[in-house]
């Protein structure tokens, strides 16, 4: 957590997984490394050198360096920097082949309810001149009543931050406001405990104020006292495309703007009995045509030790281009031996890409989640959205922390 910076799953200054994979999602193995993280005057420090073997024809060799540092102040409030560099090394090296992230960070408590919180980054990579910068700033207020937020962010079109992660490149402009007010019910009328009206708008464009993708959601959450939760919404949703997006093998959506409406139900029993069952579907305009959401979701508790979560999401798209439907399983085991070990399973499935997937881990938790950790991932079939391929492996990984100063 020290070395995250940025916006989760969004614009991430560092993104660990970028090391020891090629490009394309080959292996590309270790050689060692070592990191160190701990407080330091007050300050939270941490350093992180990688170095990889590179594969000949595909990557060279590569050293890795970061360096991060974070300062708590009171109030909820913080500053920090971080630096990230990536450098080719070895006989495959080409000149000049190297990138470095720079940014800083920081959040602002405003008396007991207001935050404001942002980061400003910018890379350098050869060959790539201006635009390389990235920012974000959001406000939140968030009272027993009230939740209210507003977040701007730019990522310049050059931006390329190649040891972190991206979902969108090429540049944009985002907007987020959302708004939420709690109702609370002290009596016992109908068995309510809780009104939750809200909306929230999203909004993309690239550089030349192109509307990329709009998504206005408004919703109401109703939560009874014997922990059921209905949620009856509807969506606006805005997608933009400037060029032919293949969205399913031989079915193309042409350029254009496209503006729909859907209407969204969601529904769950008591998530903290024995066994609870949830059920989210959406269903109107998508794209040129129309499409059905459907994802209920199994979970079981027995006792203190086990819970097994069965996941199901079905889409039936019906477009002019042309109509398909696509499924996706999951099925997530986890047995806790003690509070500090446990053994766990998760087995995925998606027939798109007929790609199936198993991992298993054994874990053995010390202080601050170091321990024993034994890992077995196997893999059939290839996953276009991640770059897995088929393979094999067993991970061993033993951790120790100490105090070195």
């Amino acid at each position: 957590g020290l070395f995250t910076v940025g916006k989760a799953q969004q614009v991430e200054l560092f993104f660990s997984r970028r090391i020891g994979l090629t490009p394309d999602g080959q292996i590309d193995p270790i050689e060692g490394g070592a990191r160190v993280s701990g407080g330091l005057w007050g300050t939270n420090v941490g350093l992180m050198y990688m170095q990889t073997e590179g594969l000949p024809g595909v990557t060279p060799a590569n050293r890795f360096g970061v360096a991060r540092v974070n300062k708590e102040l009171p109030n909820r409030s913080s500053i920090g920097a971080i630096f990230v560099n990536r450098e080719a090394s070895g006989s495959f090296a080409e000149p000049a082949d190297e990138n470095t992230t720079y940014g800083i960070d920081g959040r602002w408590g405003i008396g007991e309810y207001g935050l404001i919180s942002g980061f400003a980054a910018g890379t350098s990579t050869p060959g790539l001149n201006g635009d390389e910068y990235a920012w974000n700033v959001k406000g939140t207020w968030d009272s027993p009543r009230w939740s209210h937020a507003a977040e701007y962010r730019e990522v310049g079109e050059n931006f390329n931050p190649e040891v972190g992660f991206l979902t969108r490149r090429g540049g944009y402009r985002y907007v987020r406001t959302s708004s939420l007010r709690r109702v609370r019910f002290d009596d016992d009328r109908y068995g309510l405990l809780e009104l939750r009206p809200h909306y929230s708008y999203t909004g993309y464009w690239d550089h030349d104020d192109f509307q990329q993708t709009g998504f206005l959601h408004i919703d109401n959450h109703t939560e009874w006292r014997n922990g059921y939760e209905v949620h009856t919404g509807v969506n606006f949703t805005t997608e933009g495309l400037k060029k032919p997006y293949e969205i399913y093998d031989g079915v193309v959506i042409p350029p254009g703007t496209y503006r729909n409406t859907e209407g969204q139900v969601y529904g769950t029993t008591d998530p903290g009995a024995w066994i609870s069952f949830s059920l989210m579907t959406k269903f109107g305009g998508f794209y040129s045509g129309d499409r059905v959401y459907f994802q209920p979701n199994l979970r079981m508790r027995l006792g203190e030790h086990f819970i097994a979560e069965l996941h199901y999401v079905q889409n039936n798209v019906d477009l002019p281009e042309g109509d398909f439907t696509t499924r996706l399983g999951r099925l997530r085991l986890s047995y806790s031996f003690t509070p500090r070990i446990a053994l766990e399973a998760l087995l995925q499935y998606n027939d798109v890409d007929d790609f199936f997937s198993t991992n298993l881990r054994f874990s053995w938790l010390r202080k601050a989640n170091t321990g024993l950790y034994v890992v077995f991932n196997d893999i059939n079939g290839y996953d276009r959205y991640t770059g897995e391929q088929p393979s094999r492996s067993l991970i061993v990984k033993y951790t120790h922390m100490f105090d070195l100063l």
